[in-house]
């Protein structure tokens, strides 16, 4: 089994930045991807960012990229998400998951693990 455990994330104003963590424990992330999503109200489920368990290759939703940063330290088991330049509209619960072995990266339904999902709040 893996568990993911996040930290981080609360209330921000716009423009200012946050930082989550996600600690893996169990069987963890090795040859893995990890990735984050997030799920504003009333709305589906979004890719936000990947990156490889090499850390080598990293993916970003257009609507992110240049402003967040996913990191990796394979030693830790731990991934990160630094928001930079928030938007209101970036404003959701945030979750990292496991990807599993088949599947688009850019799928929630590639994923087998989550996390148990960490508010970031942007004000405007």
């Amino acid at each position: 089994q893996v568990q993911l455990v996040q930290s981080g994330g609360g209330l921000v104003q716009a423009g200012g930045s946050l930082s989550l963590s996600c600690a893996a424990s169990g069987r963890t992330f090795s040859n893995y991807d990890m990735a984050w999503f997030r799920q504003a109200p009333g709305k589906e489920r979004e890719f936000v960012c990947a990156i490889s368990w090499s850390g080598l290759s990293t993916n970003y939703a257009d609507s992110v990229k240049g402003r967040f940063t996913i990191s990796s330290d394979n030693a830790k088991n731990t991934v990160y998400l630094q928001m930079n330049s928030l938007k209101p509209e970036d404003t959701a619960v945030y979750y990292c998951a496991r990807k599993s072995i088949s599947g688009s990266r850019y799928a929630p339904t590639a994923y087998a693990y989550w996390g148990q999902g960490t508010q970031v709040t942007v004000s405007s």
